[in-house]
């Protein structure tokens, strides 16, 4: 089963009457990484007035939390949560932290604010879909390095290493794995060796 969440952290600022708001979004795997997240952000900010915040831990949409930190209850987590949930994003953490001016808002204008900030905080994040990846290895000789390097173009190549042979480790979607080892046996005529290593989520963009 596939999913959708933000694929590195990413910061977004804007000021209403002027109230300064940060939103930071983060990918956060389990309760654990998304506290953390939460910790540094306060760490950041120790004069903040509020830092309020909402995160989907899970794959499944089943471990969900928010905070108003203080703002009218309703104004402000169940809204970032409400974006989060309309986007349909899991392992995602939005917090919002928001300076006061010194101009109230009103329970309305809270709800847009914070809404809104994260909204366009995830409108800049790098959203991807994180998908079962396996790792195949390819070993050839260095005669061959020419033929897979063409082969590889487009493809999510995570390392190469050059030694006695060349080796390059690449994740491919589990579904595909089996067509990928053989077309590229077939590509390199049967001169590579190929071995397909775990598997686990990995993000993949999402084709536009």
């Amino acid at each position: 089963m596939s999913y959708l969440s933000v694929a590195s952290a990413d910061v977004y600022e804007k000021v209403i009457e002027k109230s300064r708001f940060l939103a930071y979004v983060a990918h956060t795997a389990g309760e654990e990484e998304a506290r953390a997240f939460l910790q540094d952000v306060r760490a950041r900010h120790p004069l903040a007035t509020h830092v309020c915040y909402a995160f989907v831990a899970d794959r499944l949409g089943n471990l969900m939390r928010f905070s108003d930190d203080g703002e009218p209850q309703g104004t402000a987590g169940m809204p970032i949560l409400g974006v989060l949930r309309a986007r349909k994003l899991f392992e995602t953490a939005v917090a919002v932290v928001r300076y006061f001016g010194g101009i109230k808002l009103g329970a309305g204008g809270l709800t847009r604010a914070y809404s809104s900030s994260a909204a366009e905080a995830l409108d800049r994040a790098a959203v991807c879909e994180y998908a079962v990846c396996t790792e195949v290895t390819v070993r050839v000789a260095y005669p061959e390095v020419n033929a897979l390097t063409r082969f590889l173009e487009g493809r999510n190549v995570l390392s190469r290493e050059f030694s006695e042979k060349a080796a390059f480790i690449i994740a491919v979607r589990e579904e595909e794995a089996d067509g990928f080892c053989a077309q590229c046996a077939d590509v390199l005529l049967g001169r590579a060796e190929i071995l397909r290593g775990r598997s686990y989520f990995s993000p993949f963009p999402l084709e536009k």
